[in-house]
């Protein structure tokens, strides 16, 4: 394509346009093995330096890498560690003084010669802060200068004329990615530590809701006496809309729940709706959950159990709610 008109100069074919988009995977998937023996000594020191941080990790990084660092810092902020992205052009005109003694500096760049980087080098070792540094030439100016460098070269971009940053970002951000998943492990962080700092995702949603927040409660929940006759068992479960109803006694314990299976067997045996008492054709083995439990939990017994709804009892195992699949579909558990 002719970048002055916008017109496409030679035709390409689909079969070449594949050929290209694989041949770039390849490249990068290459650049990516190469990196194998370079989390070594070096990668592990870095560690140790992040790991004692008191403060916060601080990376920088210019253009293409910059936009890589920026991804780091938020990977290893949400993973447990602390950290947020300076830009080091900006760094030179105030934001410097974000970067405390207690911190760590982790500055990206290919080249190891990033002029805005280097000129703020005085100031960051003024500071005496730990400088791990992620690099494609281990015996360029920024490399030399740090506590600790990681070596991310690559040996080709996938960029055919071999000049856009491909494999090198690529390799960057999963060298990066190495780190973040090493400390997270190294600090011992949970999916529940990760659900605190994502309370707008589903994970956060899914490990933090509990069924008290969507369970039905009072006149929600379906309830008759053991008395009750399977057709009043039957207008219960479809006034309150839950495909079940439950069977309780005089002092809001369980007996036991009818559901529409119930009802299906029920009908086979030819019994009188008007008649029969639900106690004879209940489910008594129910499953229950306890009140103040989280909505995952829910979820998982119920998929584990094969059923769409679940009572919920208090301590004292008397009935204080209930909810369904649809439910936590709502809340957005499942």
């Amino acid at each position: 394509m002719n970048a002055n008109t916008g017109q496409v100069t030679s035709q390409v074919t689909d079969d070449r346009l594949q050929a290209l988009g694989r041949a770039v995977l390849e490249t990068e998937a290459a650049a990516i093995a190469d990196l194998l023996p370079r989390v070594n000594g070096d990668f592990v020191r870095a560690c140790h330096y992040m790991l004692g941080c008191e403060g916060r990790i601080v990376v920088l990084g210019m253009g293409k890498s910059g936009h890589i660092a920026g991804k780091l810092a938020a990977t290893l902020a949400s993973t447990g560690s602390p950290a947020f992205f300076v830009h080091p052009g900006e760094a030179s005109h105030g934001d410097l003084g974000m970067i405390t003694p207690r911190d760590v500096v982790l500055a990206l760049s290919n080249s190891g010669e990033t002029d805005e980087i280097i000129t703020i080098l005085p100031l960051i070792k003024r500071l005496g802060v730990p400088l791990i540094t992620m690099t494609g030439k281990p015996r360029s100016t920024l490399a030399q200068a740090a506590s600790v460098n990681i070596h991310v070269g690559v040996e080709q971009e996938a960029c055919p004329l071999n000049l856009a940053p491909t494999s090198s970002t690529t390799a960057a951000l999963a060298m990066g990615d190495a780190l973040a998943v090493s400390l997270l492990e190294a600090r011992g962080f949970t999916r529940e530590d990760f659900a605190r700092s994502h309370p707008g995702g589903k994970l956060g949603r899914r490990l933090l809701l509990l069924i008290d927040d969507i369970m039905h409660k009072g006149d929600g929940v379906p309830r008759v006496s053991p008395s009750a006759s399977v057709r009043d068992a039957l207008v219960e479960v479809s006034r309150k809309g839950l495909g079940m109803t439950t069977v309780m006694d005089d002092d809001q314990r369980l007996v036991g729940i009818f559901t529409d299976g119930d009802l299906r067997r029920s009908l086979d045996q030819g019994i009188d709706l008007h008649q029969t008492a639900v106690a004879d054709v209940m489910t008594r083995q129910c499953k229950t959950i306890t009140a103040g439990s989280l909505a995952a939990e829910a979820l998982q017994t119920m998929e584990e159990h094969k059923i769409n709804a679940v009572i919920v009892l208090d301590t004292q195992e008397r009935v204080v709610g209930a909810l369904n699949m649809h439910d936590l579909l709502r809340a957005g558990v499942v």
